[in-house]
């Protein structure tokens, strides 16, 4: 394992502190920046790891001071803060933020914004680096590139650098995703381009590599001579709340989470080892997997691979739930799924014949998000007279959320005279094993930016890989005449009978969460 230690120990030592530096986030008023990316930057502020001389300012189209600004930001911060609101703390963090009133398509906003910015430099003594982060509405994306190029933004000041973080979704299909990326290669380089995808910043999908390469105990049966097969579940016992209906019945559980989110846990479960833990030596084999994915074409390989679903009324924890298409700023006769499930085959040397189950839906009985692994049964022979428990198998499961950790389901002998047999759990939760919760996925995401440090951003290629994969669904779902049916499941359950089928047809079953 020594040829597999030094680049995971070389990568963690030299990790760099951010240099001083100046984030500008376009529509600062949103829910965003009041519920994740401030609270992040305190956190991190609270770590001591915020760079020396930073600043904050907001872009938005509303008029307000910076007063008005930082009190409002200070609500939302005590709402929810990880490490709970310390008010001599937020006194001092507090008094780097900053706002500044512009429409998104004004280049005089954007002018202005660059005075204010030299003018934090002259403060500062010397140029600081700068951060854009797009919080916007995608359809914004466009405006803002354009106008931070025609302001001379994109380019650094005096040999400092200048990035921009994208949040997703990143275009809605191919041909978005591929005008939205000539757009910012006209603005910045590749590697001053960061697209962000909060998961990928969660401590479990980090660890993902260090369980698979730097453990004698997976690496060598990480194939599939040992695996049965993969269920990547994402759950959300939630419908569209807080008037997200309107965006999601545009979108779906395809676009929102699969394209995204759960491709990229993929990626990390089933890349090969990178040459080093460098950017893009993990993304070079991150983008592998997905353009190694079976390719499902047609409305008849796509009804036979992929099941998409509504839920109808019912309830969560004893409340009653409508139905989707009853959901405020929900289409009455959408065709949109909020559910979907999918086996897919990754064509590599690998995985060949190992299926890979997804699972993404709203209004299931509980919110979770976990990858489980299961390993192949052993020979039975010493047992064959034994009554073996249902569904024995050795499984690894990695939780994403919540309660963030790893467990290993093994089979073992129950005390007594009789060989009964009983499958028990060793486990590993973050918040038990070092004593402390893990850091929230933005925290580590924004220090990687302002660190330079791309490996959990999502690049060029991976992105259109991806979406060149979802447009073939899209497509036997919306543009066919004979499109797979959309099918039902009543809020609080677990999905449709037609997912578990997808399972049972291959003598499999969705794992319990």
């Amino acid at each position: 394992m020594s040829d597999l230690e030094n680049p995971f120990q070389e990568t963690l030592i030299s990790r760099h502190r951010a240099e001083p530096c100046t984030v500008v986030i376009f529509g600062a008023t949103g829910d965003l920046t009041n519920r994740k990316l401030i609270p992040a930057f305190y956190n991190i502020a609270a770590c001591g790891d915020l760079p020396p001389q930073f600043k904050v300012v907001g872009f938005a189209r509303r008029d307000k001071t910076d007063e008005v600004f930082r009190t409002e930001l200070e609500a939302g911060n005590r709402k929810n803060s990880r490490q709970g609101h310390n008010e001599e703390l937020w006194s001092s963090f507090s008094q780097c933020i900053h706002y500044h009133r512009s429409e998104f398509e004004d280049l005089d906003g954007y002018k202005s914004l660059r005075v204010l910015l030299d003018e934090f430099d002259k403060e500062r003594g010397a140029p600081a680096n700068r951060l854009f982060y797009l919080a916007s509405a995608p359809e914004a994306f466009k405006s803002i590139l354009e106008m931070l190029r025609a302001a001379g933004l994109n380019e650094g000041v005096g040999g400092k650098w200048a990035r921009v973080v994208c949040e997703k979704p990143f275009g809605k299909d191919l041909a978005s995703a591929r005008a939205l990326n000539h757009v910012v290669a006209e603005t910045f380089e590749e590697k001053d381009t960061y697209r962000i995808d909060h998961y990928l910043g969660k401590e479990t999908a980090q660890n993902i590599m260090v369980l698979r390469f730097a453990n004698a105990l997976f690496e060598p049966n990480w194939n599939s001579r040992y695996i049965d097969h993969v269920q990547i579940t994402c759950a959300e016992n939630l419908g569209m709340e807080g008037g997200r209906g309107g965006y999601y019945d545009t979108a779906g559980a395809l676009r929102d989470m699969v394209q995204n989110h759960l491709f990229q846990l993929l990626s990390l479960v089933a890349m090969e080892p990178p040459t080093d833990l460098s950017a893009d030596s993990v993304r070079d084999e991150k983008v592998k997997v997905i353009r190694a994915l079976r390719p499902l074409i047609g409305p008849e390989a796509v009804g036979k691979n992929v099941i998409r679903a509504q839920y109808t009324a019912g309830s969560v924890d004893g409340v009653p739930r409508v139905g989707y298409r009853q959901e405020d700023r929900v289409n009455p006769q959408s065709n949109t799924e909020p559910y979907v499930a999918l086996r897919l085959f990754i064509d590599t040397w690998r995985w060949q014949g190992v299926p890979f189950y997804i699972r993404v839906g709203k209004q299931l009985p509980k919110k979770a998000t976990e990858i489980s692994v299961h390993f192949k049964k052993p020979p039975q022979v010493p047992f064959a007279t034994n009554n073996l428990i249902k569904n024995s198998e050795n499984t690894l499961v990695i939780r994403i959320q919540p309660d963030e950790g790893i467990a290993l389901r093994i089979l073992c002998k129950q005390p007594g005279q009789a060989m009964n047999m009983q499958q028990v759990k060793m486990d590993f939760r973050y918040s038990s094993s070092f004593g402390k919760a893990s850091p929230e996925a933005y925290e580590r995401l924004l220090l990687d930016a302002m660190a330079g440090d791309a490996t959990l951003f999502a690049r060029r290629d991976e992105v259109e890989n991806a979406w060149k994969f979802i447009d073939e669904l899209e497509k036997a779902w919306h543009k066919t005449d004979n499109p797979p049916p959309m099918r039902e499941y009543p809020a609080g359950s677990w999905g449709p009978k037609e997912a578990d089928d997808l399972l049972r047809q291959d003598g499999r079953e969705w794992r319990l969460l």
